[in-house]
């Protein structure tokens, strides 16, 4: 082929790309299903809106085109991962390549449907084709024989996910177990811009050059990366369920500080804990997140108030929320030393559920005592905003996270043994005590929000 016809053969693929994407962000306009921005630098004025209760609050997820033959009661989330920002270092994205992203569930069901996120880029993604299947390992990238299943939108095997925004599969007939691992995989042959990830998944993910979506093997797949990309959602078919839980919070949530590739997050115990309930359990924390303040460049994501409506609200079969969120608006720079900003920004939340009907349990912020980030003026911010949530003014129900894992002797700190060592983050032992110290009762109860 010559260079000149080359250039005219991928100038008319560009022109069928931009046509199709032009046809998605109409039927995208027509649902209304369009994911929130992120606004600008500071607290901005959604967060504001938020923070005073006059915030519209979020969107649930619409299928594109799709086919979904049962009703949406029946949906429900196992599996989520909030978008945070832009991978570094691969501003075109990873083309030509395939991406098989590793994730846990938490309730089972008989099919499943993904949810792929362009929410940080600025052009059109081409996803060529996409799988799902059962893990057959916890070692590697196979599938388990008999369970890989193309993924189609709108009964094409092909999508353009719009800039800024996210698609929905079809359902696929799969039998997704609870508590193991599914392979989600995306072929993205085109340039796509830069790329929405998830940077601290604590998992191994992987990719392999040209479209191996529908390899059952694991041999092609010899890149690895902790992160987890443009996967945010993973819904299964399940009937008897209630619902799930969603958890938004910072990077104690995220589960820093606990074993890689092991899955010892406060909210895996928490979903151990519920198994059985008929609830998944969805994470929604973000390392470095605050209530008040985004962190796009720093891959620390948009405001807890920003993200709300999407991240949590927007989650299929949403039934309780958890917030565990607000130490970092303390000791991250520009660090904010008004307790009742802080305050008013949880209640923001807070508010933002109950105009969804949903009660709100929220956590105390923990001990920082060891961290190089403490001083006396900070621990004083947290104490007072500790003060308020204990007065029951805050959240429907308190979980005392803090009382939990501090020391004693040194009531700043956090207990040795509940210490991965940087002061601040717990280890698997002070995981595995917060998800097991949570009152089920509060998430599953009957009772209405009372705020």
């Amino acid at each position: 082929m010559t260079r000149q016809r080359g250039f005219a053969l991928l100038a008319g693929l560009m022109t069928v790309v931009a046509l199709v994407c032009a046809t998605i962000f109409v039927g995208v306009g027509a649902l209304g299903d369009s994911e929130d921005r992120a606004g600008g630098a500071g607290t901005g004025s959604s967060d504001q809106a938020a923070a005073s209760g006059s915030g519209a609050g979020g969107r649930g997820r619409t299928p594109v085109g799709s086919a979904a033959p049962a009703s949406a009661g029946a949906w429900v989330g196992t599996w989520a991962a909030a978008p945070a920002g832009i991978e570094p270092g691969v501003p075109r994205g990873h083309v030509g390549r395939s991406i098989r992203n590793v994730v846990h569930t938490s309730i089972g069901g008989t099919a499943a449907r993904i949810t792929l996120s362009n929410l940080f880029s600025r052009q059109a993604l081409l996803i060529g084709h996409a799988s799902v299947a059962v893990a057959d390992s916890h070692q590697d990238a196979g599938a388990l024989p008999g369970t890989m299943r193309s993924v189609t939108f709108g009964k094409r095997t092909s999508v353009v996910v719009p800039p800024g925004g996210h698609v929905i599969s079809d359902p696929v007939r799969l039998q997704v177990p609870s508590d193991t691992d599914l392979l989600v995989t995306v072929h993205t042959p085109a340039p796509g811009g830069p790329v929405t990830y998830h940077p601290r998944a604590l998992r191994t993910s992987y990719t392999a050059l040209g479209d191996r979506t529908r390899d059952l093997g694991g041999d092609a797949y010899i890149e690895r990366a902790p992160v987890w990309r443009y996967l945010t959602a993973v819904d299964v078919l399940n009937r008897q369920a209630r619902g799930s839980v969603v958890v938004i919070g910072d990077s104690i949530t995220d589960g820093i500080g606990s074993s890689y590739d092991a899955d010892r997050r406060w909210t895996d115990t928490l979903a151990d804990r519920l198994r059985g309930s008929g609830l998944g359990v969805l994470n929604a924390g973000i390392s470095g997140n605050r209530v008040l303040r985004q962190s796009l460049a720093a891959g620390k994501g948009p405001s807890g108030l920003s993200r709300f409506g999407r991240d949590v609200l927007g989650q299929a079969g949403t039934e309780a929320v958890f917030v565990e969120l607000g130490i970092n608006d303390i000791i991250r720079r520009p660090q904010e030393t008004d307790p009742d900003l802080i305050v008013a920004g949880l209640k923001g939340l807070t508010r933002q559920a109950h105009a969804r009907g949903l009660r709100v349990v929220g956590s105390t912020l923990m001990p920082f005592g060891g961290n190089p980030r403490h001083t006396e003026e900070l621990e004083a911010v947290r104490d007072r905003v500790n003060d308020a949530i204990r007065s029951g003014e805050v959240f429907d129900r308190t979980v005392d996270f803090d009382r939990l894992l501090r020391d004693p002797y040194a009531p700043d700190r956090l207990r040795p043994h509940y210490d991965s060592g940087d002061g601040l983050h717990p280890s698997d032992a002070g995981y595995a005590a917060m998800g097991r110290f949570v009152d089920l009762g509060d998430l599953v109860g009957t009772e209405p929000a009372r705020l």
